[in-house]
């Protein structure tokens, strides 16, 4: 029985949109809505996460949780899905630091 997925990329490849946009509609750049069977969910998000490469993807879809839904990731992000007692929370990890470079006194 077909479900709504949602896939959100950041700095994905074009063929992978291009992918994702055979099975789902792209609502606004980067985001990716459809009503797919679990197959196909799985199908795509495993072409998600061979091809992300230095991009980032996240898969959100109905599952059997007190929430409702359950969230899959690609890629590196700031933000990461965290189990705490069986509901996920988000976990926001510190920006990159960039050094500063000390000029010669």
């Amino acid at each position: 029985m077909p479900s709504m997925v949602v896939i959100a990329t950041t700095a994905v490849p074009t063929h992978l949109r291009g992918a994702l946009s055979r099975w789902t509609s792209e609502v606004v750049p980067g985001i990716f809505v459809g009503s797919v069977s679990a197959r196909v969910r799985d199908e795509l998000w495993h072409t998600v996460t061979q091809v992300v490469g230095d991009g980032a993807a996240i898969l959100v879809h109905p599952a059997a949780t007190e929430q409702g839904y359950a969230i899959r990731t690609a890629g590196t992000r700031r933000r990461t899905p965290v189990d705490f007692d069986g509901l996920t929370l988000i976990r926001m990890t510190a920006a990159p630091q960039v050094k500063k470079m000390q000029t010669p006194s």
